[in-house]
């Protein structure tokens, strides 16, 4: 598709479709263009032909300059001098996460991985630690109810009715408490974030905490189970750990490679031409990050998984006014968690088939089972 002169168009039926954007340059003009193609009707292909409720209210579905407003404390506190003190913190849950490799027996990986973005993010929002495995599950349910793992006998959409609905009465009660008990935490910066001369009200507040909590879980468990369920036995992780100066450029090789977020779907403001195609006003056109990250144009060798590639300008993140708020968060727990993984683990094998998660919207792995032997020397054991 992205050496098609045209884009291609994909029929869902009598009255939805939308253009596929595959290239990484018509995927940069589609993101970056927000007076072009706005978020604010839904990003998400399960919301095709539907408005978003959250659009005008969520960081995700508000378009600038609103959105730019909206964002700017919450940018603050996640930017990265701001996460550079918060290593500690997350150092101390990535061994807490993976101090069970050390005992021989068969890890699933991915179940690790996927509680690590809840561990963090939980801590940074002042969330209840006993809350987590049920939030963390809940979040999961919301991008991938066509799993059956995830999946309620009442089919996808009541599955994804009772999630939202349970998320959002949890966080409408935990903002009723916090106002009178804030902090520093990412919550009491939501409740106390003013813009267009006000505060957010509770359901613009309940509605980025919900965003805050998706975005992690989205982005950060893939791309290491992407690393592990594909890479074990092909060199690439003896090389990694005896490179321990590649671990910067190695991460966001992984972030290309994985793509966690399969796509963000956009609606075009106004008519306007993308490769040699009129896409009329109203019409919806997705950008597919893995195809974009995957360009020969933008990636020489694209298909070569390269620890050492820079540059590396990959889309994983996004691009433009809605490139993601946690980004540095993510970055910096991934480089973490390769550091104490590969500086204290090897011999990496796998201990049966791994499972991939049903999901048009994330691009992971729910189980990666395998085992590994702590180095020697490396000093492993459970955290207190």
């Amino acid at each position: 598709m992205r050496a098609q002169p045209t884009l291609t168009r994909q029929e869902v039926d009598e009255k939805r479709g939308f253009w596929n954007i595959v290239g990484f340059d018509d995927a940069e003009f589609v993101l970056r263009e927000t007076s072009l193609f706005t978020s604010e009707r839904g990003t998400m292909l399960d919301l095709l032909g539907t408005d978003d409720p959250a659009g005008g209210k969520q960081l995700a579905v508000t378009d600038p300059p609103r959105h730019t407003e909206m964002q700017t404390r919450l940018k603050k506190a996640l930017a990265i001098r701001a996460v550079e003190r918060q290593k500690d913190m997350i150092r101390s849950l990535i061994l807490e996460l993976i101090a069970p490799l050390g005992d021989g027996g068969t890890f699933d990986f991915a179940e690790a991985m996927l509680a690590m973005p809840m561990s963090v993010t939980g801590t940074m929002m002042g969330l209840p630690k006993a809350d987590w495995p049920w939030l963390s599950r809940l979040t999961t349910v919301c991008i991938a109810a066509d799993d059956p793992d995830y999946q309620d006998p009442g089919g996808k959409e009541a599955t994804l009715e009772s999630a939202h609905r349970e998320l959002f009465a949890y966080f409408q009660d935990l903002v009723r408490f916090r106002r009178n008990d804030l902090g520093d935490d990412l919550l009491s910066v939501l409740i106390s974030t003013e813009f267009e001369g006000r505060h957010m009200d509770s359901g613009e507040i309940v509605a980025n905490c919900y965003s805050l909590l998706l975005g992690a879980n989205v982005t950060t468990p893939h791309s290491p189970n992407y690393v592990m369920a594909e890479f074990i036995g092909s060199g690439v992780l003896e090389d990694w750990a005896a490179h321990p100066d590649v671990n910067v450029t190695a991460v966001e090789e992984a972030l290309r490679w994985a793509s966690p977020v399969n796509h963000f779907l956009r609606y075009a403001t106004r008519d306007v031409e993308v490769r040699n195609t009129l896409i009329r006003e109203g019409d919806a056109a997705v950008v597919w990050l893995g195809a974009a990250n995957r360009d020969e144009s933008a990636f020489p060798d694209a298909t070569v998984f390269d620890i050492r590639r820079k540059p590396n300008k990959h889309l994983a993140f996004g691009i433009g006014p809605h490139y993601c708020v946690g980004h540095s968060v993510a970055r910096v727990t991934l480089r973490i968690l390769f550091e104490e993984l590969l500086s204290r683990f090897e011999r990496f094998e796998p201990a049966g088939k791994p499972e991939r998660l049903a999901s048009n919207f994330v691009s992971g792995y729910k189980r990666v089972p395998l085992t590994a032997r702590p180095r020697a020397g490396a000093g492993v054991r459970r955290p207190e």
